[in-house]
């Protein structure tokens, strides 16, 4: 039988290990912090923006930036429905309601449209997702928000090195948060990152995620109860050795999704990842929505690929239609209204993406996807 193709996975070099190495053997004492202190300017200059914190998680990133923005009881936070949860579940820790909006057909990002039509009185901010590596209309939405006097605050986990007209995700909101789960473009194993350009907030930010206490506080005089929200030292010493590497692994990035592209080349009933003009898509994974009249669910498909083999991951679901969210209100009024996610997501796969893939898998994967849907 085949070697399995993995759907995800990192691309490491010895400059990873070599920093690890030496973070976790000399980074104590008079060293303690280097590593988190360099990773963080790296990857603030990477952007172009003014400050990073490095920190556990994307999810632990969006939560500092609610608190910090003081959202909470009684205040709306307009998320997508097509996301994975850690977008939406971050309003809840702060006692704030998510409200879901409907998707782009295109970008199968948070549209503008949808959201308009789900602001309230209470709406405190809007919470775009660049999903999957694509991105929103950030012009439509930074209008809205303006208008409204609302806080952006971009979810960019899928997306680092994506682009807007050369202005990196991450530098697209208010506040941004990244991911570096082992599964993403860069990774420390698991961890995340901070970005604003906003100084009021960062220094807030810092505060929060240090149980309360001010930054080089040495008397552990905590003056309120926050959280504990730092990045080892060896996650971020490996992340410097990430984004030394940037552009090196978004072209990987890009040339997976090329090869995709061109192995689907005239085939009809697939559709894949959209680049706009002025976008630059950085392709974390390459998704194929596949057409209802081939009647090929997701399930159905992804059982056949692993039968060959083949590993691959479903589009997300609406959150509006998962168990966590059963018989809210805000489920129930989004299950009516938002018609693009929920047309879309039973037909969307996710195909193997992962960094360390060559030509001759895909080509596997491309031939094998035409042979089960009787393109080939």
């Amino acid at each position: 039988m085949n070697e399995r193709i993995p759907i995800a996975g990192p691309s490491i070099s010895q400059r990873e290990i070599d920093y690890a190495t030496d973070a976790a053997t000399n980074g104590w004492y008079a060293r303690a912090g280097e590593y988190p202190r360099r990773f963080e300017e790296s990857f603030a200059d990477y952007l172009g923006v003014k400050h990073a914190v490095s920190l556990p998680s994307c999810t632990s990133g969006l939560h500092l930036a609610m608190a910090a923005l003081g959202i909470g009881p009684g205040d709306e936070v307009i998320v997508p429905d097509l996301t994975w949860i850690a977008s939406a579940a971050p309003v809840q820790y702060v006692g704030a309601t998510p409200v879901f909006a409907d998707i782009d057909e295109q970008t199968w990002c948070l549209s503008a449209e949808s959201v308009s039509a789900c602001l309230t009185e209470n709406t405190r901010a809007i919470l775009p997702v660049d999903l999957y590596g694509g991105m929103p209309d950030y012009t439509a939405l930074r209008a809205i928000a303006s208008e409204n006097d609302l806080n952006i605050i971009e979810d960019a986990a899928e997306a680092i090195g994506s682009e807007i007209s050369d202005c990196k995700a991450g530098a697209l909101g208010d506040v941004a948060a990244f991911s570096f789960h082992g599964s993403k473009t860069f990774t420390t194993g698991e961890g995340g990152m901070l970005v604003t350009d906003d100084d009021a907030l960062y220094s807030r930010v810092l505060h929060l995620r240090d149980h309360g206490r001010e930054p080089g506080d040495v008397h552990f005089r905590n003056t309120e109860v926050a959280f504990k929200y730092k990045m080892p030292p060896v996650a971020a010493a490996m992340g410097l050795g990430q984004v030394e590497r940037a552009e090196e692994l978004v072209a990987r990035k890009r040339k997976i999704f090329e090869w995709y592209r061109d192995g689907l080349a005239g085939v009809e009933g697939i559709t894949l990842n959209v680049e706009p003009a002025g976008y630059k898509n950085t392709y974390w994974m390459v998704n194929a929505v596949i057409d209802p009249k081939l009647n090929w669910p997701k399930e159905k498909l992804m059982a056949a690929l692993s039968q060959e083999g083949i590993e691959s991951r479903p589009m997300f679901y609406p959150l509006s239609s998962l168990p966590a969210y059963v018989g809210r209100a805000e489920a129930v009024l989004a299950a009516k209204r938002n018609e693009v996610s929920y047309r879309l997501s039973p037909w969307g796969i996710n195909l193997p993406s992962a960094l360390c893939l060559e030509h001759v898998q895909i080509e596997r994967v491309t031939e094998t996807l035409c042979r089960l849907l009787g393109k080939s």
